[in-house]
């Protein structure tokens, strides 16, 4: 039988975990997140313009990060991360030394459940990275390790030990995320619907990872948490999380690692311009159309047995396979491999990307 949950609410995991926000602007949004954020430590990356000032509450334990200190620590490798778009906030993940990473936007409020509550988002997405995942069989009452769930009957009992989790994907009421086009039609559009459900997502199945409310077990699967080349100097933005949630789910697949989506809820404040996305996401919404059957067509070779080397193998393929569609894509593939030289770099007791 599956156990259920019994982690204590206390300031779970304080010590491991860090909260990685990127920004253009003062964190007042803090304040709301105050009960639950204020013990953990945060990495705020500053995008845009490095002589401006980011005002940061009272309080908090933090490290801020613009674009001088990002080039003073990456050098050269610096062109990895993106300039003028939150895809920055990878560089977070690999300055982090936690174990695990929550990272949310600054356009992100604290929601209530149906009764009213606040969320608890950050305490969600902890029950969810320490109790297991079942991505090889779905199992209708969703997630088993649940207080009041269990496996249900026809599942295999070989299978309900599970496997470790490596990603918590949470979810959003009020703004939905769009894409421009949806905007465009349903400009009125609210999630009010709050679905008390946390999933596996199976074996073999991609899907559209959102960045504002994400958590992860950096020591499992950080180094495909790149958030590729968006923004200046690129022709695409706001695919950076999509990316990254197709390397990290294909590598989590060939690892036999886990990711969840669901609970928690978070409170999406305001809605981005869609004309301005249109423009961002004008070729992606092309691209993707080769994307996506490119990822489900991937296949990695049993010699690759960790996340660096899963990632430099993807590389290889986005180069040979996706330099036709774009470019582009030959860029992205090198800013991939400097991604994963940085990261070893930066944390050198790390695995290495090279094969034995």
């Amino acid at each position: 039988m599956a156990q259920p949950s019994t982690i204590s609410p206390a300031t779970l995991l304080k010590d491991e975990l860090d909260i990685v926000i990127p920004t253009i602007r003062n964190l007042d949004f803090l304040e709301m997140w105050r009960p639950f954020f204020q013990p953990y430590h945060l990495i705020i990356v500053q995008d845009g313009d490095p002589s401006k000032t980011i005002k940061v509450p009272q309080g908090f334990d933090y490290e801020l990060y613009n674009r001088n200190d990002i080039n003073r620590i990456l050098g050269p490798k610096s062109s990895c991360i993106s300039f003028k778009d939150s895809a920055c906030r990878c560089f977070g993940y690999m300055v982090s030394k936690k174990k695990y990473i929550y990272t949310i936007d600054d356009d992100c409020f604290v929601a209530k459940d149906p009764s009213g509550k606040d969320i608890n988002a950050l305490e969600q997405h902890i029950k969810n990275l320490l109790s297991p995942s079942t991505p090889f069989f779905f199992n209708t009452l969703y997630d088993p390790y649940r207080d009041g769930a269990d496996f249900v009957r026809g599942y295999p009992f070989s299978l309900r030990e599970g496997v470790p989790t490596a990603v918590s994907h949470g979810l959003w009421l009020n703004i939905p995320d769009y894409d421009a086009p949806t905007q465009l039609v349903k400009p009125l559009e609210r999630n009010s619907r709050y679905v008390d459900a946390i999933m596996t997502i199976p074996k073999g199945t991609l899907f559209p990872m959102c960045g504002m409310n994400l958590a992860f077990n950096r020591e499992l699967i950080g180094p495909a948490m790149y958030f590729g080349l968006m923004g200046d100097g690129q022709p695409i933005g706001r695919y950076d999380d999509m990316w990254a949630g197709w390397c990290t789910k294909v590598i989590c697949d060939h690892l036999g690692l886990g990711v969840k989506t669901g609970l928690p809820y978070i409170w999406h404040s305001k809605a981005s311009n869609p004309f301005v996305n249109l423009k961002k996401e004008y070729k992606g919404i092309y691209w993707q159309e080769e994307l996506i059957p490119f990822f489900q067509s991937v296949t990695l070779p049993k010699d690759c047995t960790t996340v660096q080397q899963c990632y430099i193998e993807i590389s290889k393929q986005v180069k040979a396979k996706l330099s036709k569609v774009d470019d582009y894509f030959n860029k992205l593939a090198d800013a991939m491999v400097t991604w994963i030289e940085a990261w070893d770099e930066l944390n050198p007791s790390g695995a290495k990307s090279t094969p034995k």
